[in-house]
């Protein structure tokens, strides 16, 4: 067995999917970054059209914060009214995709060549510890997986099984560091993504069941609730590496970051969720998939006008 196939062999199926309507949304704050990181510093005081009068274009950035907390507030309220609840397990993981989108929001302003700056003292390059994240990452959901499998009956070893290792297959922490900087965070994504997909499932029983972290004994839940700490610890890391190779973000970068950091909590609430319940209108008709469309549409607009106002 490889990569996902160890995966799928210890959960049980089948995978709880991105809602389509996350994947938009997603998108759309692709598309909406690579607008706002085209806009320079020095353009940030002039002027922009908003609601038919005249704001900054500074304001334009933090408009996207603000959008993105407003839909996250009507986000939850729908939730609630349409009682759309999730497993225990589903609302543990959730943590890891706030994390994400912060980690996310510091990685968005570098190009290639940053990651592999050294900061010397013997400390990891920027490609070096994301290579480490995404690969902890693949071993936390991949071994998670097998600890939660195992027959509740069965005393737990001292640790996941050489045999079982090996069956794992799981790439070195250099080949999840190959590529260019969106690779890996498509890679991170992608490997987070289906990871949850696959655990979701769990109940309060399932995350009690006996597993064990760095040899130490602890429970499944400890495992899915260390994703979000991993992702924190390491984004901590990469922030002291650009500190020491002497890459200070701009101001667009710093609001950026943010702005990451707030869709982060959104999509917090929605995944991991069966997407037939982000379909659901309340008592008004309002339904959670309108809600980050209609975010969507507005971020890539004002961006798109914000750049246009700043000449970039």
């Amino acid at each position: 067995m490889t990569d996902d196939a160890f995966l799928l062999a210890n959960t049980p199926g089948p995978t709880l999917s991105v809602p389509p309507g996350v994947l938009a949304i997603r998108a759309a704050i692709t598309a909406a970054t690579s607008d706002l990181l085209a806009i320079p510093d020095a353009s940030l005081g002039a002027g922009w059209r908003w609601q038919d009068d005249e704001a900054d274009i500074r304001y334009g950035l933090y408009r996207a914060f603000e959008a993105i907390e407003a839909a996250g507030a009507e986000v939850a309220r729908v939730l609630r009214e349409t009682g759309a609840l999730r497993s225990a397990a589903a609302e543990v993981m959730s943590a890891a995709t706030t994390a994400r989108w912060e980690l996310h929001g510091l990685l968005a302003g570098l190009d290639d060549p940053t990651l592999d700056r050294h900061p010397g003292a013997g400390e990891w390059t920027t490609r070096e510890t994301l290579a480490h994240i995404v690969n902890g990452q693949r071993a936390y959901g991949w071994y998670t997986a097998w600890w939660a499998a195992r027959p509740a009956s069965e005393p737990a070893p001292d640790g996941v099984p050489e045999a079982v290792r090996n069956a794992a297959a799981l790439p070195d922490e250099e080949t999840e560091g190959e590529g260019a900087l969106a690779e890996i965070r498509a890679r991170l994504d992608a490997i987070l993504d289906l990871s949850a997909g696959r655990l979701a499932h769990l109940d309060e029983e399932g995350l009690a069941r006996p597993a064990r972290w760095a040899g130490i004994p602890v429970t499944v839940g400890f495992r899915l609730g260390r994703w979000s700490s991993h992702l924190v610890e390491h984004t901590v890391q990469v922030d002291k590496t650009l500190a020491a190779i002497g890459r200070q973000p701009s101001e667009v970068e710093r609001i950026v970051r943010h702005i990451h950091g707030a869709y982060g909590r959104l999509e917090a609430l929605v995944f991991p969720m069966p997407a037939g319940r982000l379909a659901a209108g309340d008592s008004r008709g309002r339904k959670v998939n309108d809600i980050l469309r209609a975010l969507g549409i507005e971020l890539v607009a004002d961006a798109r006008s914000a750049r246009t106002a700043a000449g970039s």
